[in-house]
């Protein structure tokens, strides 16, 4: 059966915007950017781990109609797509310290949890992000 799950897809409103926040405040680096003539494909994954990719998509065709892309860009502004990334950490305090400093958007300040120390965050487009330190 299955051996890895190698892509996850989130919507984004403008993909060079991506870039700035995914690359140049959370620190990933763009995999792979290449135009399909029809889409770009870009996708970010963390620096080391290329395996695991995260396409950064606009909403439009061939997949949708322009009707349906309309919608989607509404619904993504609200944060209501279901968008969601989770990201683990080595020091959930000092990883929250790096972003607000980096004038990324805390949603949640670092709190303990059962599972480690949490923390969240939102993209420009409203997705929403965990970075976790998982307990030992």
């Amino acid at each position: 059966m299955f051996k890895a799950l190698t892509h996850s897809q989130i919507f984004v409103l403008d993909q060079d915007e991506a870039v700035g926040f995914y690359v140049g405040k959370l620190g990933l680096e763009v995999n792979t950017d290449v135009d399909l003539g029809f889409m770009r494909w870009l996708t970010v994954s963390v620096p080391g781990h290329p395996d695991r990719e995260i396409l950064l998509e606009k909403p439009g065709g061939p997949m949708m109609s322009e009707e349906t892309a309309r919608q989607v860009r509404e619904l993504v502004t609200k944060g209501a797509t279901g968008g969601h990334l989770t990201f683990s950490t080595d020091d959930c305090q000092k990883t929250y310290e790096e972003l607000l400093a980096r004038g990324v958007e805390i949603t949640e300040e670092p709190a303990e949890r059962p599972y480690g120390i949490d923390c969240a965050l939102r993209d420009p487009f409203g997705n929403s992000i965990r970075f976790t330190q998982p307990k030992p």
